[in-house]
């Protein structure tokens, strides 16, 4: 069973039809402590940072306790931006810290016509062996929406530049994230979900 956390973040009904389409069993807590008994855990978003202020203390716990004990803890766009230090888009709210490393408004440029937020399809620029990628060849293109995003860690694994470039897929051990929404990228994106589900399992 896979943990859905549902924290008003705005794109759960998308991720819950990827999930429902590759045959997933998975539900949507209503508790923190339902945490621990699944075999995964996904932290969807969409919009502000600030949204995951509402990730309370026993939320923040139970994911992080869940993480730290071996369950594969995945965080989409924002839910991505959630496993790093914090965001400058909401100083004020403090990220889970699986991840070192602070969220940072991406950089336009007038020149190129490369507009923030970075809105359409982009490539991943693999940069090692991913289990989230696998079956996957450098340059896939995926679906992105995001004013912010990651600097690039050693827990990047894939990487994607609009005027400036930054981490779109990171993974360690049991943590992974993507920039990006593999719900609405197509092929690729029902990979990676596939991918995951099968760490999980």
């Amino acid at each position: 069973m896979i943990a859905l956390v549902d924290y008003g973040a705005g794109n759960l009904t998308s991720v819950r039809k990827a999930l429902t389409a590759l045959g997933a069993d998975f539900v949507v807590p209503s508790a923190p402590e339902e945490c621990h008994r699944a075999r995964g855990v996904i932290v969807p978003g969409v919009g502000h940072f600030g949204a995951t202020a509402n990730l309370d203390d026993p939320w923040r716990q139970a994911i992080g306790s869940a993480a730290a004990s071996g369950t594969p803890l995945f965080g989409i766009c924002v839910g991505m931006q959630w496993l790093f230090e914090g965001s400058d888009e909401a100083p004020a709210v403090a990220g889970l810290g699986a991840i070192a490393g602070r969220i940072a408004r991406l950089a336009g440029d007038a020149d190129q016509r490369l507009k923030v937020p970075h809105v359409g399809w982009n490539s991943l620029e693999f940069r090692g062996a991913a289990r989230l990628l696998r079956g996957l060849n450098s340059g896939a293109q995926v679906y992105f929406t995001h004013s912010y995003a990651a600097p690039v860690t050693t827990e990047c694994v894939a990487a994607t530049t609009h005027a400036n470039t930054f981490s779109s897929v990171v993974e360690r051990d049991n943590i992974f994230g993507v920039q990006f929404h593999p719900e609405k990228s197509g092929d690729a994106g029902l990979a990676i979900l596939r991918n995951f589900l099968e760490v999980c399992a």
